[in-house]
């Protein structure tokens, strides 16, 4: 990472964690910020996609340290909650997640996209412990939930799976098939978590947790840097309808990151 790189991410930390919560109502821990900090600080070189990186990282923080059951313990068990990163142009973020979780090596951040590294610009579920899937084409992630969760419910299993993307990637029609289908069959264990930073080329009437609600989602638009916000939307009790969470990030202004 270059040094115009550091200075840029280490601006948006404090913006990022300003107004982040725990699900105690604190602060995230100064110790756990720095770590994760020097852990994406291995990665260098690339193309970091900081937008995306600095947007997404509190609610894969959420995800893993509070809400998924999923660890490397279990990361093999039928039953464990999936997380699919559909916003594959971000893996920076997830790497780091993974990294202080336990499932990767932290050395191994190290050769991020370097020739012959695991960690490359899109996660490889073949690669790296604990990615699901291989991504990178956006309106992907979606589909293949919708498609784990009816694959689940045949099975008689619980189990919950969690898509991240971008707001972007509904320019993609297989995303509003998705949300269709799912909508339909009332797939409750699917989460949809929307990254709001105002990319999207199209937009929609009413916004985005509009467009789920028509399909018969449960949404919920919450502040994407807060973590109480994120805890308290993804732990909501089942209501039989897949749930999308737009999680609107915002710069220290008020406006749209």
């Amino acid at each position: 990472m270059n040094v115009a790189s550091r200075v840029e991410l280490a601006a948006s930390w404090k913006v990022m964690h300003h107004n982040s919560r725990s699900v105690a109502g604190g602060t995230m821990q100064t110790a756990e910020k720095e770590t994760l900090q020097s852990l994406i600080n291995r990665m260098v070189g690339g193309n970091q996609h900081m937008l995306s990186l600095t947007s997404t990282l509190d609610a894969i923080w959420v995800l893993y340290d509070r809400v998924l059951n999923v660890s490397p313990a279990n990361i093999d068990d039928p039953d464990r909650d999936r997380f699919y990163l559909s916003k594959g142009h971000a893996p920076m973020p997830y790497y780091a997640v993974l990294a202080d979780k336990g499932f990767i090596d932290p050395d191994e951040l190290n050769t991020w996209a370097q020739l012959g590294s695991p960690l490359g610009l899109h996660p490889d579920r073949v690669l790296v412990p604990g990615v699901e899937i291989s991504s990178g084409s956006l309106g992907q992630g979606l589909p293949l939930g919708v498609g784990t969760v009816i694959g689940l419910r045949a099975d008689g299993r619980r189990a919950r799976v969690v898509v991240m993307m971008g707001d972007g990637e509904f320019d993609e029609g297989s995303n509003h098939e998705a949300i269709a289908i799912a909508g339909r069959l009332g797939l409750d264990q699917l989460t949809a978590i929307v990254i709001d930073n105002s990319s999207a080329s199209l937009g929609w009437p009413g916004g985005i947790a509009r467009r789920f609600e028509t399909e018969n989602w449960r949404a919920t638009t919450v502040d994407g840097r807060d973590h109480d916000e994120l805890y308290r939307a993804l732990t909501q009790e089942s209501d039989g309808r897949p749930q999308a969470v737009v999680a609107e990030i915002r710069d220290s202004t008020g406006g749209m990151a």
